[in-house]
């Protein structure tokens, strides 16, 4: 196994089983990955040397998952240069209209992507086409992963 190029943080125990068909996801395509629990609330120091540790630990990209205020995608993006996804998790109050609601209205200079509410295998996919611009074997996966999804459509 080589270094985890993905690093996947949520903040809540709670978030596991659905980051869980992430990391599947990434293991599908054969991408190396690291998980991490740790609020933005709650653990905001672990979160800060994480987030701003993940570039030298040779991590690409981030996937971060949150539900209700959902800060932790934010909080990441500010502590790192590396791409970050946010997955939007469902929740009981407002189905997770709160959490996409948060994500998507990052302030200028601190962009993230959002993929749908639950949406951990999107985020998977897309971590790794971007991994794929510039490493040829996640370029390949996708081209794979794509042609096996038109194979099961027929």
């Amino acid at each position: 196994m080589g270094s985890p190029l993905v690093g996947i943080v949520m903040g809540s125990v709670s978030d596991r089983d659905v980051m869980q068909q992430c990391a599947d996801q990434l293991d599908e395509l054969g991408v190396e990955h690291e998980m991490l629990v740790a609020s933005a609330h709650r653990n905001p120091d672990k979160v800060h040397e994480w987030a701003s540790t993940a570039a030298d630990r040779g991590i690409k990209v981030i996937i971060a998952a949150a539900g209700k205020a959902a800060h932790l995608g934010g909080v990441v993006a500010a502590f790192t240069p590396l791409p970050v996804i946010t997955v939007p998790m469902k929740t009981s109050d407002l189905g997770g209209l709160d959490s996409l609601l948060s994500m998507v209205q990052m302030p200028t200079g601190v962009p993230v992507a959002c993929v749908a509410i639950n949406g951990a295998k999107n985020a998977a996919i897309l971590a790794t086409q971007i991994l794929g611009t510039s490493m040829d074997e996640y370029r390949e996966a996708i081209v794979q992963y794509k042609a096996d999804m038109a194979k099961v459509g027929q």
